[in-house]
């Protein structure tokens, strides 16, 4: 060592030693606070001594200080291991499970600490040994790490979130300085030799993790912690431990094959290393690996195989975020998939008319065209019973099942495994086919139970999805057939129109003003019928906004047209230019439909009027008439509602539609009448606002021009 690494290294573990000794003694003032509490002084005293004596080794040099640097590295890691056992102990001395698996630990630690005292204890015997105790010391110290990983992760994922807050900083500080020591130790490994720039700042890096553990005892107080060791926490906690062990002898193999190797020894162990990363990696991204693996853990280190809240979860996450009926299939076919590790599957969902099943999704799986009749073998069986079908088992012990047939293409799906029924209220929607798992699974009745109970919600989620997507459809059809309603009203009053011109045109065939006045209709009416064919192809809604309405001339227009067929319409309007807010055909086939309506209920020789006048906030219309008049109860009941009506022929929609539109735009429609008296109508029509106007005018204008 240098002169200036060798004052790092000093400063370095004289920092480390320092933090750690002060944070031991005000641990040591609350000795009695538990007994967690002073396993924690016992690792802070001990990470105290280990960095004095790096320090003493980098100021004199002497091998007894390196010694007792190394054995306190040790001993301080022992410290660590069972502190963390301690935090993962559960509350409950009932949890049989949890007792077992730190037993499991205490063992290992004991047997770590014990072949790390062993190898240290051989160091000064090396030149009579058959083997490099440095190198087992090297690669008891990379377990060391591998195993305070390991017990790092469980703590953090096995933690309840409520106290997770707590242990999150001692967990950060740890791991991180695990990792380091991780990579020190695999670098000597593998290449013979210590890192010496890392090993003069590995006491800088553990000095840091004090503040941490500081910050977690402020928290945590009494370091009681709950715990509840969960699969997936102990799925990875197996694969951190299979690849540290992997690494562990991939180290010993690649320095073996540089020792044996001669000149070629380092080109050999550059090659092993690469093979031996992609394998990992291989292995590490292959889901029959992973399947494997969690079945063994599920298998041999659990009462029940399933974490029950995490595949809930997860489950009805799946299904709760689809938008589409097109891709649920899919998904619900994954969710069901993934609890028996199987790679493939399809969904056969009963059609819309009832009568038969047929595939709805499929994922991983050949499209089929094959359908499945309500009344088979089958279907029978799977709504009769609902009954989670093991293919392997119906071939292997046909008796039972008994009265199940299978049809004939279902022995034609690749790897066919499983059946899933998928019930919904009192009767099946369908059913989920699933292929051969990724690795072997024994189908017992946990695994039957969560299916069955998977299969019911899934088939209630179909279900819902099918009553919406019925009711978007029933919804749309209401929207056309209402629409259509009032096409066909408005082209019964453009007969009645054409009917009452021919019925007229005989017997004023000669008269010039006849003729003028029915070629009008007519252009009026093809023009009327081709906004109604326009309005059918693109929805209700006018293409156009609201814009405004000169209300004088549509009135004028509407009284013009009566006369021609023979009908007074008295009209009294106010000076000036009243616009309001509409659309120009709509607003004019409102007013005159209720003046229209006012002619029908009035006998030649009565009265019908139209009234124009300014309010502050609105134009209004009046259409009153000296007809027959109306019920209150039909006009609070039944005027403008569709379909309702007092003419013979009437159909009910041009009332209704007049309210609905009048409403649309911001208005109002008031009726006052009494039976045998007469009826008054008042449009309440908002004035159009100063800038609509002006474009309206402008418009007006160009057209003219």
């Amino acid at each position: 060592m240098d002169a200036s690494r060798e004052l790092i290294t000093a400063w370095s573990y004289g920092l480390a030693g320092g933090v750690y000794g002060v944070f031991a003694l005000y641990l040591a003032a609350g000795w009695q606070a538990g007994r967690r509490r002073r396993y924690l002084c016992v690792a802070m005293l001990l990470s105290a001594l280990w960095g004095i004596a790096g320090m003493a080794y980098a100021l004199t040099g002497l091998s007894v200080f390196l010694a007792g640097n190394l054995l306190g590295d040790l001993l301080r890691f022992g410290a660590w291991y069972f502190f963390l056992i301690i935090l993962l102990g559960p509350e409950s001395p009932d949890d049989r499970e949890m007792a077992r698996r730190l037993r499991l630990f205490r063992t290992t630690a004991v047997a770590l600490l014990a072949v790390g005292l062993l190898a240290q204890f051989l160091i000064p015997l090396a030149p009579s040994l058959p083997f490099s105790p440095h190198r087992l010391v090297l690669l008891i110290s990379l377990g060391t790490t591998v195993f305070a990983l390991l017990l790092v992760e469980q703590l953090f994922r096995n933690a309840v979130p409520d106290s997770r807050w707590n242990i999150k900083p001692l967990c950060i500080g740890l791991g991180g300085a695990v990792l380091f020591d991780l990579y020190l130790y695999s670098d000597a490994l593998l290449f013979n030799r210590i890192d010496a720039d890392a090993f003069a700042i590995r006491g800088f890096v553990h000095a840091l993790v004090v503040p941490l553990v500081v910050l977690s005892t402020l928290r945590s107080h009494d370091w009681k912690n709950r715990v509840v060791l969960s699969q997936r926490a102990a799925l990875q906690s197996a694969s951190l431990v299979a690849v540290g062990i992997y690494l562990l002898f991939v180290a010993a193999a690649g320095y073996y094959v540089r020792y044996f190797g001669g000149e070629w020894g380092r080109a050999f162990q550059l090659a092993l290393l690469f093979a031996s990363l992609l394998l990992l990696g291989i292995l590490a991204l292959s889901a029959s690996v992973r399947a494997r693996l969690r079945v063994f853990i599920g298998k041999h280190f659990f009462r029940y195989r399933y974490d029950y809240r995490d595949e809930w979860l997860r489950f009805t996450s799946v299904l709760s975020s689809q938008d589409e009926f097109s891709t649920m299939g899919e998904h619900v076919i994954k969710g069901l998939a993934e609890m028996v590790e199987s790679p493939a599957g399809a969904l056969w969902l009963k059609d819309p008319s009832g009568r038969f099943h047929a595939q709805a999704a499929a994922w991983n799986m050949p499209p089929a065209m094959d359908t499945e009749e309500v009344t088979s073998s089958l279907t029978t069986f799977l709504s009769e019973r609902n009954w989670v079908i093991d293919l392997e088992e119906y071939r292997a012990q046909p008796g039972r099942y008994a009265g199940l047939h299978l049809p004939e293409w279902l022995s034609r799906i690749p790897n066919a495994w499983l059946l899933v029924p998928l019930a919904s209220g009192d009767g099946m929607i369908g059913f989920v086919i699933l292929a051969t798992a990724r690795t072997q699974l024994d189908i017992n009745w946990e695994v039957i139970d969560l299916l069955k109970t998977a299969g019911r919600q899934a088939g209630a989620f179909l279900g819902q999805m099918q009553a919406t997507e019925a009711l978007l459809e029933a919804r749309k059809f209401d929207a056309f057939n209402r629409m259509s309603a009032f096409v066909v009203h408005d082209l019964k009053n453009i007969v009645a129109q054409l009917s009452l011109m021919l019925k007229n045109a005989e017997r004023h065939r000669d008269n010039p003003e006849f003729q003028k006045d029915m070629l009008m209709t007519v252009e009026h009416s093809v023009d009327r019928m081709r906004q109604l064919m326009m309005q059918l192809r693109e929805g209700a809604t006018p293409i156009e906004g609201p814009r405004g309405v000169d209300l004088g001339d549509a009135i004028r227009r509407i009284q013009s047209a009566r006369a021609g067929q023979g009908r007074v319409v008295e009209t009294r309007l106010c000076d000036g230019k009243v616009v309001a807010k509409g659309h120009e055909d709509r607003v004019e086939r409102v007013i005159g439909h209720v003046v229209q309506n006012a002619l029908d209920a009035t006998e030649h020789g009565g009265r019908v009027w139209v009234s124009l006048q300014r309010q502050p906030e609105f134009a209004v219309v009046e259409v009153g008439d000296t007809g027959h008049g109306m019920s209150p109860e039909f006009i609070r009941e039944r005027l403008f509602k569709p379909f309702q009506t007092t003419k013979a022929s009437g159909m009910g929609i041009g009332a209704y539609e007049s309210f609905q539109y009048i409403q649309e735009i911001g208005g109002k429609v008031t009726v006052e009448s009494e039976v045998d008296a007469g009826t008054r109508v008042t449009l309440w029509l908002p004035y159009v606002d100063k800038g609509t106007e002006m474009n309206s005018d402008a418009r007006s204008e160009g057209e003219r021009q």
